[in-house]
């Protein structure tokens, strides 16, 4: 249990008045319309949704999972969380691409680069998809947050999990994404701070690093400092064939869009930017922040583990981080350290309440129910959007007392598997359609239960490694978006000269240049 000073309470309090204050201070930017709402107004420079992709990204699961994969693994751990250098990659491909559309979200970006039914029928299974998914990943992050207040205060579950995110939502429905963007500048300095002050105190707190080493030689776990300890090439839990399949996710994937859940949330960055050059920038240098934040992380989480190296229970060794944290810090820097986790936990959390509801205002209700709808209507559809998906997410986070990186793993799986490819076509390959696209997607939802869950359970197929998971899927998928894409119509080519002289996208697109060139278009 933590005790809190006069000190800590008075950072905790100013940190949550900093961030209404912030919303209220952009109500009347965020009223304006749908694109101040859920863009910005598209004209914010690098440096700020550069910020927003780190804070976003830096959530109150995120130290679990993190704390779980390098207890259990060591430094070779990191590389599970290497899958989002993808988005680096995507800076200078698909980023440019999608800001060229100026498509509001990646379902919208689908029914401009695919035509007719096929098209509408996909537009609609992304939007519902997004919705449904930003409900999930905010329930994780909110019960992520019930079991940090649960270890601090020995609060019950559900108050960490409502109490913050109902004080991160007046914001966003306040200002809308530039509550969002301008709390998540504040909230990603003050993250980075904490992380860095803590990662520093807790290592320094056990004898420094070359403590840390000889510790870990005492006890016959040296492998634990090589990143690159392989078990085998097929064996063991750190096989070469699970470092190649990770690799290669996450250099060829960034060509693609939509290669895991965080694209979507990149892809609002990206059309907030001011110039396609800005959002390039922002990609980059926000998912650099990332994968530093990552082998910071690295060291307390060492640290606990050689204080407490024989913790077999997940659930509890994911909560390293905090646990050195509380146990570290003197008085006066615990508000600090608190006010740093609720900024970790807001940015996630506005920024999933912000993404959700643009794809059901946008999408769902101004493509499909009410095209006519005012500049006023969307706003305030926008907010009640907004509510919607909160109710979700706490529905969702009730569901999930189990250890986290379970939910993560399986959320990043199913996301990269029977899509990873389609994703990469899409971007590609002129000849790859709607149906194709579509029926990649309910493959993989079916196929990735069957092959993680079903099967195993019944004791039909063993519980494979997640990497063997990724390659059965993609190859079972491929069976069939491939004939599909053959057996059924391209997509129209008006449409595709249209699309491709707006947005220029790489790849094998040679018939659609030359009827474009045919028309004098480029």
């Amino acid at each position: 249990m933590v005790t809190f000073s006069l000190i800590d309470w008075i950072w905790l309090f100013a940190f949550l008045g900093l961030m209404v204050g912030c919303g209220l201070l952009f109500y009347h930017l965020g009223k304006r319309s749908e694109s101040d709402f859920f863009l910005a107004g598209r004209g914010l420079p690098w440096w700020l949704p550069a910020s927003s992709v780190y804070a976003s990204h830096t959530a109150t699961d995120t130290p679990m999972w993190v704390a779980g994969v390098i207890y259990r693994y060591g430094l070779a751990g990191l590389w599970y969380t290497f899958f989002a250098a993808w988005c680096a990659v995507s800076a200078f491909v698909s980023t440019k691409i999608f800001r060229r559309s100026l498509a509001y979200t990646q379902a919208e970006w689908q029914s401009l680069r695919f035509s007719g039914l096929g098209s509408e029928l996909l537009r609609g299974w992304v939007a519902g998809w997004q919705v449904y998914m930003n409900m999930f990943i905010l329930g994780w992050v909110g019960i992520a947050m019930g079991k940090v207040c649960n270890l601090a205060f020995g609060w019950p579950l559900w108050i960490g999990l409502i109490t913050f995110s109902l004080v991160c939502a007046v914001y966003v429905l306040a200002a809308g994404f530039w509550g969002v963007v301008m709390a998540d500048f504040q909230q990603g300095i003050i993250a980075f701070s904490a992380i860095m002050i803590v990662s520093v105190w807790s290592v320094i707190s056990v004898g420094g690093p070359s403590v840390i080493i000889s510790r870990l030689a005492e006890i016959g776990k040296s492998d634990m400092l090589n990143p690159f300890a392989f078990t085998g090439f097929f064996s063991g839990d750190f096989p070469i064939m699970w470092f190649i399949t990770m690799l290669i996710t996450a250099i060829i994937g960034g060509i693609g869009m939509g290669t895991s859940f965080d694209w979507y949330t990149e892809a609002q960055r990206i059309q907030s930017a001011r110039t396609i050059r800005d959002a390039s920038y922002s990609i980059w240098a926000g998912t650099a922040l990332v994968l530093m934040r990552n082998a910071i992380w690295a060291g307390p989480i060492l640290a606990f583990f050689i204080l407490y190296p024989n913790i077999t229970q997940q659930g509890e060794y994911e909560l390293a981080w905090f646990a050195m944290a509380f146990k570290v810090l003197p008085a006066g820097m615990l508000g600090f350290f608190f006010a740093s986790i609720l900024a970790i936990h807001l940015s996630t959390i506005s920024t999933q309440l912000n993404l959700g509801a643009v794809y059901m205002t946008r999408d769902l209700y101004h493509h499909y129910i009410n095209p006519k709808a005012t500049e006023k209507q969307l706003v305030w559809v926008g907010r009640i959007s907004t509510v919607i998906i909160l109710i979700g997410s706490f529905a969702y986070g009730m569901m999930m007392s189990e250890e986290i990186t379970k939910y993560l793993l399986f959320a990043l799986w199913i996301m990269a598997a029977g899509v990873w490819l389609p994703n990469i076509l899409q971007v590609v390959w002129w000849r790859f359609n709607s149906w194709a696209y579509l029926s990649s997607w309910i493959a993989n939802l079916i196929m990735s239960w069957l092959i993680f869950k079903v099967l195993p359970d019944f004791g039909i197929i063993p519980v494979l490694k997640d990497y063997h998971q990724f390659w059965i899927l993609m190859g079972l998928c491929a069976l069939i978006y491939i004939p599909v894409t053959f057996l059924t119509k391209p997509e129209n080519m008006d449409h595709l000269v249209k699309y491709y002289v707006m947005s220029r996208p790489l790849g094998w697109w040679g018939p659609v240049r030359k009827e474009a060139e045919k028309k004098g278009l480029i």
